[in-house]
């Protein structure tokens, strides 16, 4: 207390402010801030991928600052929000496979068809390539038999790009051209093989077909020339399994076999 010189009042003392030497409010973590920022992003699952390494990045570093520095709530929102993107991400890929299984799986006896209508489709065109290319007999690819100038290099006989692609695919099947012969020898002789994406789900069986225009049809991937025609019964597929895998597909004649 001090008295007043004038009147002798006690009067209090006046507080001065003393500011604390050395003292600064602590930072805010730029990794929280940047795992809050890639989390809110969470569509993209590379962004949520961010959020959660830079949340656990920015809690480490909060951690060992022991006070020093803030974004503690940050970083947890990003975590938050980063887990919740990859769970989404998760749950939607999901989900396309299912309804994509699905619908293939609905249209089974439509891709099976489809199948057969492109492996006649495949032969026609190959029997007007070896009529017109007579020296060279069927194509060494089916790349030939697409848009070209109608000659041996492009017959233009299938105008469907993706029929004449390295590994063609159409309907839920996949295609496979081998020819017999190769080189300066005229090819002779072919094999079809018409195999489903996924067996059960985008088709059953699988199609054979080689240059003598008979068409073959089995439940294993071991379908060839010893497979019943499509639209007979035959032997149990069973029969076919215990064969070793590929030892039917290969094609069955070349220049100059009996």
């Amino acid at each position: 207390m001090e008295t007043c010189p004038y009147c002798g009042a006690a009067q209090p003392v006046r507080q001065t402010a003393v500011a604390l030497q050395g003292w600064q409010a602590p930072g805010t973590s730029n990794k929280a801030i940047a795992s809050l920022v890639c989390g809110v992003l969470f569509i993209c699952a590379p962004a949520s991928i961010a959020a959660i390494v830079l949340g656990h990045l920015a809690l480490v570093d909060i951690k060992r600052a022991a006070g020093k520095m803030a974004g503690k709530g940050l970083a947890i929102a990003g975590l938050v929000l980063g887990y919740s993107g990859i769970g989404l991400t998760v749950l939607y890929f999901a989900f396309v496979f299912f309804l994509v299984r699905n619908t293939f799986s609905h249209d089974l006896p439509a891709n099976e068809t489809a199948a057969i209508v492109t492996l006649k489709n495949y032969e026609a065109a190959l029997e007007q390539y070896a009529k017109k290319c007579d020296a060279q007999g069927y194509p060494a690819t089916l790349s030939r038999l697409g848009p070209g100038r109608g000659d041996c290099a492009g017959a233009n006989l299938i105008h469907d790009r993706r029929l004449v692609a390295a590994a063609p695919v159409a309907k839920g099947y996949t295609f496979e051209y081998r020819p017999g012969v190769n080189g300066t020898d005229r090819v002779s002789v072919f094999v079809l093989v018409a195999r489903p994406l996924i067996p059960g789900s985008t088709g059953k069986r699988f199609f054979y077909l080689d240059e003598s225009g008979v068409m073959r049809a089995a439940y294993s991937q071991n379908v060839g020339p010893n497979s019943p025609p499509v639209g007979t019964s035959g032997p149990n597929d069973d029969e076919e399994q215990d064969k070793p895998a590929g030892s039917q597909n290969e094609p069955h004649g070349q220049e100059g076999d009996p």
